[in-house]
């Protein structure tokens, strides 16, 4: 295993984390400023405001998008392990 395979795998690591991760971290993102907003229009600042919506709707996202993410993560695992004899010899 030469270092290119290394770096090739690491690569495919980040985006692979990337791709999970981003869903999640957009949708939070945007809640959160919709409640900011909302926060400093009314001059409301309860710190369990922004928690409980957030909350909602990254559970709404995972329950959409979970079995997508599962799938993304099986298929680069099962890609991974297939590849173990290749990267040995």
């Amino acid at each position: 295993m030469d270092a290119d395979s290394v770096i090739h795998i690491g690569r495919q690591a980040l985006e692979v984390t990337i791709l999970l991760s981003a869903p999640i971290l957009l949708v939070s993102l945007a809640v959160g400023l919709i409640v900011a907003m909302f926060q400093a229009a009314t001059q409301i600042n309860e710190m369990t405001l922004t928690f409980v919506p957030k909350l909602i709707a990254i559970a709404a996202v995972l329950m959409a998008t979970g079995p997508w993410l599962l799938r993304q993560i099986t298929g680069f695992t099962q890609r991974l392990i297939e590849n173990i004899p290749f990267m040995i010899g």
